[in-house]
């Protein structure tokens, strides 16, 4: 009893004691916030790799009408025929103009066909851009192969320059063979020029050196 009453009485200074589930609870917070972070850095590592698996599929497949590449002439020619339609679009910012020298053509399934598109710079300064396309309707761009483009190859005009530019393709014989397109009669080929933005440095560099 004289030992209880004599006890030091705790100071105002003192940190107070830990108690067992509170340091437990920190240890799971910590351990939840490094998973969170592992998850995070896995998803974002993830959304870099489905860009190029994507790009991929679509011209594996012809996925949301992404075009073939092909390097020769396929081996037949049939006599049933496509029209194709060519379409030319210019994105905002890009002072160019842009069209088709034809808006279509009649094609055999397997005819190699030349045809010819013009970029003329409106702006009084040089600037580039890069062209994506595709076909509609969708389901046939596993059907639509090209030997020769102008897409995704930066595209440098002075000003007032004018620029012709050639696209190589057939329709691929098989299309026939696909029960799903016995009604197709038109196919569009349409692409789309937005403006390349330039790294500082590079504008820079040749505006020092003109």
């Amino acid at each position: 009893m004289r030992d209880a009453m004599h006890a030091p009485l705790p100071s105002p200074h003192d940190p107070p004691p830990t108690s067992g589930p509170r340091g437990s609870t920190t240890r799971r917070d910590i351990g939840v916030a490094l998973a969170c972070g592992v998850f995070v850095g896995l998803m974002v590592g993830a959304a870099y790799a489905s860009v190029p698996l994507y790009n991929w599929f679509c011209r594996v497949t012809g996925f949301g009408g992404t075009t073939q590449v092909a390097a020769a002439a396929p081996a037949e020619t049939l006599d049933r025929r496509i029209t194709v339609r060519f379409d030319a679009n210019i994105s905002r910012g890009l002072p160019w103009k842009f069209e088709p020298e034809q808006t279509s053509i009649d094609v055999r399934l397997g005819e190699v066909v030349t045809v010819y598109y013009t970029v003329t710079n409106l702006a009084a300064r040089e600037t580039v851009g890069t062209a994506s396309y595709n076909v509609a309707p969708t389901t046939v761009g596993a059907y639509f192969s090209k030997i020769n483009c102008f897409c995704f190859t930066e595209q440098r005009l002075k000003a007032g320059e004018r620029r012709e530019m050639a696209v190589v393709f057939f329709v691929e014989p098989s299309l026939a063979r696909d029960a799903d397109q016995d009604d197709l009669n038109t196919i569009t080929l349409s692409y789309t020029f937005y403006p390349t933005r330039e790294p500082a440095t590079a504008s820079a560099a040749r505006s020092g050196g003109s």
